[in-house]
């Protein structure tokens, strides 16, 4: 069963401790660690966990943290605004990932 977190760095905390140690960012519809430089494409990538945040003084303010895992090994995290501020081009990539999830 998939952990529910109240805060956003509890959740990269305990995903970092768990091996989810990359930082990934979104560059040119594919996923770059920015430690390493690697680079990869959605059918490299599974979704191995999600977790949606909403903040404390705004409701608005909400936030998504997704634990990932490369083909290769590599574990980290993303994150991205939900709703109005989300990142549509990053949803678009999010939704063409595979994703495994124990719930």
């Amino acid at each position: 069963m998939v952990k529910a977190y109240k805060t956003m760095s509890d959740a990269m905390q305990n995903l970092k401790q768990r091996g989810f140690t990359a930082n990934f960012e979104f560059l040119n519809n594919s996923f770059r660690t920015l430690d390493s430089g690697k680079t990869f494409s959605p059918d490299q990538l599974t979704i191995v966990e999600h977790h949606r945040f909403e903040g404390v003084s705004d409701p608005d303010d909400l936030s998504v943290l997704y634990a990932i895992e490369a083909n290769d090994g590599t574990r980290g995290t993303v994150a991205d605004a939900f709703g109005p501020y989300a990142n549509p081009e990053l949803g678009a990539f999010l939704k063409t990932v595979k994703m495994r999830e124990d719930i």
